[in-house]
């Protein structure tokens, strides 16, 4: 598995005229963070001549030191209710390593344990997208990172639950596998088309 350093090492400055850093970033780490419902891309300055550092998430950015005569240390910041740590260690040949914690995990145990205790489907149907989300330990449904309020239904093996967007039907089924290893099996319909969970997008006619 790569580390922190390994994905995040040598990406190059961007372009474009985003917010106060001017038409000029640059961004040196970048990470995708899933969490209730949501994908947050975060985005780490660092000037290794200044020390000036800048976090960015979702485009908008949330703290700026611009003068930072020690290059390496640790900045923390929270991302909804979880506390989390940017790391700055030194390497050899005047080069740097950039590592995220998420809620005290590494950010690849963190997004491993999200894997897990979340499912996921994303849809699109004419120019709409949608990305669905179960957390399995609490049954939370999210539309496009927006928690629904939906209620299931009990059926015949499990629950049915049915919510509507943009005039689509979607169900969420839970059924029970049979299997004590497999568990609960869930599965996503739209309009009564399969939304398919095995990665990418499902597009319905």
């Amino acid at each position: 598995m790569l580390n922190n350093a390994d994905i995040l090492s040598n990406i190059p400055p961007l372009g474009g005229k985003e917010g106060a850093a001017g038409p000029h970033r640059e961004v040196v780490a970048r990470w995708r963070v899933p969490m209730y419902g949501k994908v947050y891309e975060i985005e780490f300055e660092h000037g290794t001549a200044s020390g000036k550092r800048v976090l960015w998430i979702d485009k908008q950015e949330v703290f700026r030191r611009d003068w930072m005569f020690k290059l390496v240390g640790e900045d923390m910041f929270k991302l909804e209710d979880k506390r989390c740590i940017i790391r700055v260690d030194p390497m050899p040949g005047f080069r740097y390593s950039y590592s995220l914690f998420v809620d005290g995990k590494s950010y690849e145990q963190f997004t491993e344990s999200q894997a897990k205790a979340l499912k996921t489907w994303e849809a699109k149907l004419g120019d709409n997208f949608y990305r669905i989300v179960l957390e399995k330990n609490t049954l939370n449904i999210y539309v496009n990172g927006k928690l629904i309020e939906e209620n299931g239904e009990f059926v015949d093996g499990g629950t049915d639950t049915t919510f509507l967007e943009d005039g689509n039907t979607f169900v969420l089924s839970a059924r029970t596998s049979g299997n004590k290893r497999e568990g609960i099996v869930h599965r996503l319909t739209v309009n009564g088309a399969e939304v398919f969970d095995a990665g990418g997008t499902t597009t319905v006619p």
